[in-house]
């Protein structure tokens, strides 16, 4: 590849990979609105909508991007970013109308993550995996504070949780609602400030004022025991005035186990909804909707080749089309399976070593306590079973990841409410319990041994 390539298409292909080598959060907070602007003598320059974004990518992933540049390129290029006026500006937007006689009472906005444009809901392809977290968080956005408040939307990375809460924000945004969207690391972040500057009062007047606050990735909050206390007085002041709350997070109310019991009861107390892996229809409609928006024509072997490759993790998926679009353009080709295999050759669906499988770790669970694989599926409730059992429905969620429901298909078909009992219970336990402690260490060692 030569310096003659457009620095926009290089860009392009560059992001596609780095949407698979970060964060979700970082992805769509600080690349996605970015561009290609220049490619000079070894000199890349990438366009940003904000000083706050140039700052952060130049501090933070310069090196991971001065790398997948210069492996799309061909050779060492110095990357630098640099504002891109006609996409942005310094200074993060406002989101909801603010009235002037409450303006003062307010001296700054709290500091929220800008709304991704193209999460809206009409973008958002819901199937059966995703329909009652979508159908509430569409009505929640049209009548705030009248049916589910607070909204507890939950599952799994890359799945659409921060898609919903952006059209939401978007919705109540365009019905002039004063917002603030944040994530709680953010939260935290600004908490800590306005304790070492004795702003405590100020921080306090800035989130409590709004008439909606969505929170993305709440169980950051865990450890954080000052900042729970702060984030429970705010959500009561705000569900008490009225105003609509809406909360994601990576599990359901019950298996947070590291936040105080009385927030838990609070998430619990309107309406949690989850969003599973979608199923293959769901995934095959993904893709086509993403290839329509950038007008692209996706044979239907690639997208099922892609859809089959790529199936817990929607944001996975998304990317993997992204950089098979990106290898066919660069490559001048048609887009063809041999290319999609070429282009995501090198991919895979998680990072990291692959866990073991359910069975594994059920068999192991099993001869580690000298007991046999169908009891811990069985109806037999003594002590000893319960608790080998109890450790494996742990396992299964922390090591595989798999869904409630599947755990609980797998020992017995039990409800997934037992299983939440079970992890939770587990991971107490974990805590203060060190005989079970060592054992779940011993047998995460076992697992290691075999697949590490």
């Amino acid at each position: 590849m030569d310096e003659n390539m457009p620095a926009r298409r290089i860009w392009e292909t560059a992001l596609g990979q780095l949407q698979l080598q970060v964060t979700r959060p970082n992805y769509e907070t600080w690349l996605k609105e970015t561009i290609g602007l220049a490619l000079d003598h070894g000199q890349f320059v990438v366009g940003t909508p904000s000083d706050y974004h140039t700052t952060w990518l130049s501090t933070k992933l310069h090196p991971l991007i001065s790398k997948t540049v210069g492996e799309i390129v061909g050779r060492p290029v110095q990357v630098s970013f640099q504002l891109d006026g006609h996409n942005g500006s310094s200074a993060p937007p406002l989101l909801g109308a603010q009235p002037a006689d409450t303006a003062a009472a307010v001296s700054s906005p709290p500091p929220r993550l800008p709304l991704n444009e193209n999460y809206t809901f009409e973008r958002f392809i819901a199937g059966e995996n995703s329909r009652l977290a979508f159908a509430s968080a569409l009505a929640v956005a049209e009548t705030p504070a009248q049916v589910y408040n607070p909204l507890f939307i939950c599952g799994p990375v890359g799945l659409g949780k921060t898609h919903l809460l952006h059209a939401i924000g978007h919705r109540l945004a365009g019905l002039g609602v004063r917002l603030a969207y944040l994530t709680a690391e953010h939260f935290t972040n600004d908490f800590i400030t306005a304790i070492a500057q004795h702003r405590n009062d100020e921080f306090r007047r800035r989130y409590r004022h709004s008439q909606a606050l969505l929170v993305d990735d709440i169980q950051f909050l865990a450890g954080k025991d000052r900042t729970q206390e702060e984030f429970f007085y705010t959500f009561h002041d705000l569900h008490a005035g009225g105003a609509q709350i809406v909360v994601t997070s990576d599990r359901p109310p019950e298996a947070l186990c590291f936040l105080e019991g009385r927030l838990r009861s609070r998430f619990q107390g309107g309406l949690v909804a989850d969003i599973q892996p979608p199923d293959l229809e769901t995934r095959l409609a993904i893709l086509d909707a993403k290839a329509a928006e950038r007008r692209a024509d996706l044979p239907g072997d690639v997208a099922g080749y892609l859809a089959e490759r790529f199936r817990d993790n929607v944001r996975e998926l998304e990317g993997s089309l992204n950089r098979v679009l990106a290898y066919a353009r660069l490559a001048k080709s048609p887009i063809t399976l041999d290319i999609a295999r070429q282009a995501v050759s090198a991919l895979s669906p998680s990072t990291g070593p692959t866990p073991p499988s359910p069975d594994t770790i059920i068999n192991t669970v099993a001869r580690y306590f000298k007991l046999q694989p169908h009891a811990l599926a069985g109806k037999n409730r003594t002590k000893p079973i319960a608790d080998a059992r109890h450790i494996a429905m742990y396992l299964l969620r922390e090591e595989s990841q798999l869904q409630l429901k599947e755990i609980g298909r797998l020992l017995g078909n039990r409800d997934h409410s037992t299983v939440i009992h079970a992890y939770t219970k587990i991971t107490n336990l974990s805590k203060s319990d060190p005989p079970l402690k060592l054992q779940v260490t011993e047998i995460r060692n076992l697992l290691a041994s075999r697949y590490g």
